[in-house]
């Protein structure tokens, strides 16, 4: 039987990174929530109290052993706050998964950065290229992506995940749905939007996105207004997903990955089918 999962946070890269990925034997309601894009992801007890570097949050998730060498190829803007970095591999045996991160060393900068890819394995594999997608803070290694990154930059990045690898048996798939809800400050920082329609017009009925506006303040193009909503992604929206069989993934800031988590509890959802990626 197909199980229904929600989605409550930031997670459009992963989201593209290969529509397959998110069609397990689940149904995935994604609520998203535009911010950083910096990787942690902790499934404990949730609580916002000292900022921890991405290193000391992520001690205990696995990594891969090599550190790779990489150069900038690429820059471009994707909002006013956000950046997409295009970065050519040097080492042919890296590798990483739909849903993976990236540590990401900087010469000079002794902080060291997590963020998620936002392209695809098939890009590296055809081209040797892998993105990333960046919002700027005063965090050291964002703030040098937008103020000292050049083309021709050289970094170094090693694969972060969850777990160690566990290759699937591809056998018994059962294409669920996603439903995505994906909360922002106006439509220029719904990042990615134009590649989540053409997912919704690639699997009609299997991928549908609510993208949701709190700060809106100019006309919303005719392409995007059948599917956004002004205001915050509320308990109105999420409760009518509730069901014995439904995940729910969350990803965002911290203030908002509590506020959703505190919303699911009162809506009956159990801890237990709820999953979170959590930025600093």
């Amino acid at each position: 039987m197909a199980h229904a999962t929600i989605y409550v946070g930031f997670t459009v890269p992963q989201l593209l990174r290969g529509a397959s990925r998110i069609f397990p034997t689940h149904s995935a309601l994604v609520v998203v929530r535009h911010s950083d894009f910096c990787y942690c992801t902790v499934n404990s007890t949730i609580k916002s109290k000292r900022k921890m570097d991405h290193l000391e949050r992520t001690a205990n998730n696995f990594r891969q052993e090599v550190i790779s060498q990489a150069k900038v190829c690429g820059i471009t803007n994707e909002s006013e706050t956000v950046k997409r970095l295009r970065l050519a591999i040097a080492n042919k045996d890296f590798t990483f998964k739909a849903g993976q991160w990236v540590d990401f060393f900087i010469p000079g900068v002794s902080v060291v950065g997590g963020f998620s890819i936002c392209s695809s394995p098939g890009l590296l594999e055809r081209e040797g290229i892998l993105e990333l997608a960046v919002k700027h803070t005063v965090h050291p290694p964002a703030h040098w992506i937008h103020t000292e990154c050049t083309l021709d930059s050289e970094v170094a990045l090693r694969v972060g995940d969850l777990h160690g690898y566990q290759e699937g048996k591809g056998n018994g798939y059962k294409m669920g749905t996603v439903k995505l809800y994906y909360s922002a400050k106006n439509t220029s920082e719904l990042l990615f939007k134009k590649n989540i329609l053409g997912l919704m017009n690639a699997f009609p009925g299997k991928i549908m996105c609510h993208f949701h506006v709190t700060q809106q303040s100019s006309q919303i193009c005719k392409e995007l207004q059948p599917h956004v909503t002004e205001g915050r992604i509320s308990e109105k929206d999420l409760e009518k997903h509730v069901s014995k069989d439904t995940l729910w993934y969350i990803c965002g800031p911290p203030p908002m990955i509590e506020s959703i988590s505190k919303l699911l509890s009162n809506i009956g959802v159990p801890r237990n089918c709820v999953f979170f990626e959590k930025w600093w």
